[in-house]
């Protein structure tokens, strides 16, 4: 019986002598008809430890390694892709813009029947009787 070999995303590498494949497969939904990806992951034996995570890599089915492990990797598809972050150091020509401390904005007085009204309108009233 021939080996069944799998194409897929190296997802994680955090194990010793072992890395965890996403293989995704499309497949059409049983009720709607549309296609959905649907996703499994394999652990497979990486004996050098060569692969990094978001490559692409073939793996080969196997005899057990361990309870998880029953895949090996064969070879490398595609280079996982790395983007290069330059960091710019601050200019130390530019002046310091300086420190404004907010100012508290004044309360709005608030329309007919609230509470805030109610102690200006006794207010009114001992300045009138007076």
């Amino acid at each position: 019986m021939p080996k069944r070999v799998l194409i897929g995303t190296v997802v994680s590498d955090k194990g010793d002598k072992t890395v965890v494949v996403r293989v995704e497969r499309r497949v059409k939904h049983p009720l709607y008809g549309k296609i959905i990806r649907r996703s499994k992951k394999y652990h497979a034996h990486d004996a050098d430890n060569a692969f990094r995570v978001g490559e692409q890599v073939r793996i080969e089915e196997c005899a057990p390694i361990s309870k998880t492990k029953s895949w090996t990797v064969v070879e490398r598809l595609g280079l996982a892709k790395t983007a290069v972050i330059e960091i710019a150091e601050p200019d130390v020509t530019a002046p310091e813009p300086e420190a404004v401390t907010p100012s508290k904005p004044a309360k709005a007085s608030k329309g007919k029947g609230s509470k805030g009204n109610n102690s200006a309108k006794a207010e009114d009233v001992a300045e009138a009787s007076a």
